[in-house]
């Protein structure tokens, strides 16, 4: 049993899945895998491209307004504000375990272009490499009830509504959620599911944040400083009526920050819901994040709405409301706080076969920038593969 059969999985929208925590961060490269002829080998991939403008930055300075910040828009991976984009390539190669008793695979994901920059930082010591390695882990099923499985590697983070896979999400740009969570660890996994109401993981690892091989520090003291996390699935039953397939889901990822004395908790809460009206999901996601060093404390707390109708075969539509807030507590100093919040629409049309279509509009308010609002217009085209 594959460990996606039973992760949390958002209801299917036209041709994008609406990626979940688990269908995401424990294995979220499910675009349109082609077969390959050697031994199983399955090959897959997409190119990520888009064109964005700054419909108004509130101001006369695009770069001071909240809209900089969203996560793989600015900062180290370039402004792609106003012109056209190529974000990012990613190519997987899989072998997923069979029905053997004590079943063995793999998994290597592999990142080129610049929203690779950052997101693995051991590519080099700037973390400018236009080139990252995303997930490489060995797959292994043990003969222990139902089936317990492990990865041991190089993962996704095991929390959180979105993903790094744009087309697995039901918008375009990411959340202010994605932006608070972790995104990979170097470490061991393990799954099992008890039914298929309920299904648990829990693992160590290196650091709670990317960086393969990466350490919380150079002392010897800090080889016993690993990062642990968990999750519980639970999944609604058939006799629950139209919520039958909805999803709950929790996780903690709690640990060092890499190369530092930093420690790190993350908390996630997500929820899917099937509605009354067939073509119409809705979801929310809670995460709460907390960075303490040497007495200093810097807390964050999103709230994100989501709500996804599919209208036609080829039409649907997903919107996105978000609230989040900061608190920064120092030793010795001034705490300050801040809010921000923000709304994306997108729309979705599936013309081409293989192709992901959409066009995106989101507003973004945040008291911590000189320019305290902005307005993106986003218009994003995948090809999978």
């Amino acid at each position: 049993m594959k460990l996606n059969k039973w992760t949390l999985g958002l209801a299917a929208v036209g041709a994008v899945s609406l990626a979940s925590t688990m269908t995401a961060k424990a294995d979220s490269n499910n675009l349109s895998p082609v077969q390959s002829a050697i031994q199983g080998l399955i090959i897959s991939g997409y190119i990520d491209t888009s064109i964005e403008y700054g419909l108004s930055p509130c101001g006369n300075d695009y770069e001071d307004s909240p809209m900089m910040a969203i996560p793989f828009r600015g900062y180290n991976n370039y402004d792609k504000q106003n012109g056209f984009n190529l974000n990012v390539v990613q190519l997987n190669f899989e072998k997923p375990l069979d029905e053997a008793e004590y079943a063995s695979g793999g998994k290597v994901s592999l990142l080129y272009g610049p929203d690779a920059v950052g997101y693995n930082p051991s590519s080099n010591a700037d973390s400018d490499s236009d080139f990252g390695i995303k997930q490489a882990y060995v797959n292994l099923r043990f003969p222990v009830g139902n089936g317990l499985e492990a990865k041991i590697g190089v993962f996704d983070t095991i929390i959180g509504y979105e993903v790094f896979e744009a087309g697995n999400n039901p918008n375009f740009t990411r959340s202010w959620g994605y932006w608070v969570e972790p995104t990979q660890h170097t470490g061991v996994l393990l799954a099992y599911r008890f039914s298929e109401l309920v299904g648990v993981q829990g693992g160590i690892a290196n650091t709670t944040y990317g960086g393969i091989n990466a350490r919380k520090g150079d002392d010897l003291e800090d080889f016993y400083c690993k990062t642990f996390m968990g999750s519980v699935q639970l999944t609604a039953p058939d006799s629950m009526g139209f919520l039958a397939g909805s999803s709950l889901y929790t996780g903690v990822v709690s640990g060092g920050a890499a190369g530092s004395g930093d420690n790190t908790f993350n908390y996630y809460a997500g929820v899917v819901a099937n509605t009354p009206i067939a073509d119409l999901t809705v979801g929310a996601a809670f995460d709460y994040a907390r960075w303490t060093d040497s007495g200093d404390k810097d807390e964050h707390y999103v709230i994100g709405l989501y709500a996804s109708f599919k209208a036609t075969e080829k039409l649907s539509f997903h919107g996105r409301g978000e609230y989040g807030w900061w608190e920064y507590d120092p030793d010795g100093g001034s705490s300050s706080d801040g809010c921000y919040y923000g709304l994306t629409g997108t729309v979705q049309y599936d013309l081409f076969a293989n192709v992901i279509s959409r066009l995106e509009i989101r507003a973004e308010f945040d008291d911590e920038y000189s320019e305290e609002c902005g307005v993106g217009l986003f218009a994003n085209i995948i090809y999978t593969f």
